[in-house]
């Protein structure tokens, strides 16, 4: 009685679960819908919000307030944070390591810091942040060296849709590379 109890459980529940990975998929092909925009045409960006209810310490006067690190544990987390709230980290500092990447869409180039996490086939997820110098910067590195990108979330419009990116300050190659594929 109870393994069957059990499997009906199971099957009332799968179709559920096989749903919300399909929300996923679609969550992740409208994320590389939202990649494809560049930071080079028509910015708009947002000034941060001085009441921003996500500060923890308040900043005393004079002093800088620290860069929100993404780091490797928590990283789809924190990622998926930033865009569900983007309103609230729009001229926060940022800083974290990933994949370079670079995609051409529509005659333009995109660059982006990613890693690969979870999707709804496999392992076919990314997670991270289209990335770009507003101020001249130095170039880009090579597709898939491993990066340290700091700067500031910044947002535009593109073809009447927003878009999250981050303003480079600094991105350097690393030496020692962090995990490619991450699962939080």
């Amino acid at each position: 009685m109870r393994d069957i109890f059990l499997k009906t459980l199971f099957f009332s529940f799968l179709p559920a679960l096989l749903l919300c990975a399909c929300q996923n998929k679609a969550q992740a092909q409208n994320f590389k819908k939202t990649a494809y925009a560049s930071s080079t045409e028509t910015a708009s960006p947002l000034e941060s919000k001085a009441d921003d209810a996500r500060s923890a310490t308040p900043v005393k006067a004079g002093t800088e307030e620290p860069a929100i690190e993404i780091k490797e544990k928590m990283f789809i987390a924190q990622t998926n944070d930033v865009y569900l709230n983007s309103e609230e980290y729009i001229g926060k500092k940022v800083k974290l390591e990933g994949l370079f990447k670079k995609e051409e869409y529509n005659g333009r180039s995109y660059c982006f810091v990613l890693r690969y996490g979870p999707g709804c086939c496999g392992n076919d997820g990314n997670a991270g942040f289209e990335i770009a110098w507003d101020s001249g910067g130095s170039g880009y590195p090579k597709e898939d060296d491993w990066v340290e990108a700091a700067g500031v979330f910044k947002n535009y419009e593109e073809d009447g849709y927003p878009y999250l990116y981050i303003s480079l300050s600094s991105l350097n190659v690393l030496a020692k590379r962090g995990k490619e594929f991450v699962t939080q």
